[in-house]
């Protein structure tokens, strides 16, 4: 059984008396979860759309959830800045800005703090998060199953679950949800990983377009003044402060007006 950090002072909700059926039912929807996740790869779709899936499988993998979120940490300078990356309800999306942007206090802060999956079967009455709890249980929501998505010892997010009802996530859940968690994780993981050197690829591209367009402008300067290339590039940056405007801004001007010539001419 996954180590867990219930609610003090409330007695865990008894593990349900399942039938043989019942418990192989559950164990079917934890492996078609786990395949779910296995089964997402990297192609045209976006990192949002690939976490939605994994959502979508936490969903079906944990019993009792009326709603799920995959919430990844971005390290920073400061604190480390916990984003709401994919939900399968509204009413995730509304705990989640309560949790991260209003208040900064709940169970997702508090398992990944922890590494440790965060339950309770009451949040109006939970005093780990006084004012989270209150406002969450204001919204009919009143269970919640944390879990720390951890790639080796480093925190990458979590996965929230949610239900309406009290006393929803036995430990039955929890062991269920933990047993998603992990391979969950590296999809997760993998997926953030493809969308970070994919902007890295966009940048670079980009990169390399303004510099094929700045010696473009340099040669169109060169021609017309005689300078050699540092000067005509000393030139550029003139204009580009004077103006207060991007050097690749200035570039592609001179090169479209240059063009536009061009093509005057042979009219």
């Amino acid at each position: 059984m996954a180590e867990y950090d219930a609610q003090p002072g409330r007695t865990p909700p008894p593990a349900p008396d399942l039938s043989p059926a019942q418990l192989e039912a559950d164990e079917l929807d934890l492996h078609a979860g786990l395949a779910g996740v296995a089964g997402i790869v990297s192609g045209a779709r976006g990192v949002v759309e690939m976490l939605g899936d994994v959502a979508e499988f936490a969903v079906r993998a944990i019993p009792c959830v009326d709603g799920a979120g995959v919430t990844l940490v971005h390290p920073s300078d400061g604190p480390p800045r916990i984003e709401t990356w994919s939900v399968t309800a509204d009413f995730i999306r509304q705990i989640d800005t309560v949790q991260y942007d209003e208040l900064r206090e709940g169970p997702c802060i508090t398992c990944m703090q922890s590494q440790r999956p965060a339950v309770s079967g009451s949040l109006g009455s939970d005093y780990r998060w006084p004012r989270f709890g209150g406002r969450v249980a204001r919204m009919g929501v009143h269970s919640v199953l944390a879990l720390p998505l951890m790639v080796g010892d480093q925190v990458i997010g979590a996965i929230n679950a949610y239900a309406h009802a009290r006393d929803a996530f036995t430990e039955h859940a929890v062991k269920l949800g933990a047993e998603f968690a992990a391979p969950a994780a590296v999809a997760v993981y993998n997926a953030h990983l493809l969308d970070q050197a994919r902007e890295r690829t966009l940048q670079l591209q980009r990169a390399l377009d303004s510099r094929a367009v700045i010696d473009q402008a340099i040669g169109i300067v060169r021609s017309r003044s005689g300078d050699d290339a540092h000067a005509a590039f000393e030139r550029l940056t003139r204009i580009s402060q004077n103006e207060n405007t991007k050097l690749h801004v200035v570039a592609e001007r001179l090169v479209e007006e240059a063009a536009r010539r061009a093509r005057a001419r042979h009219r």
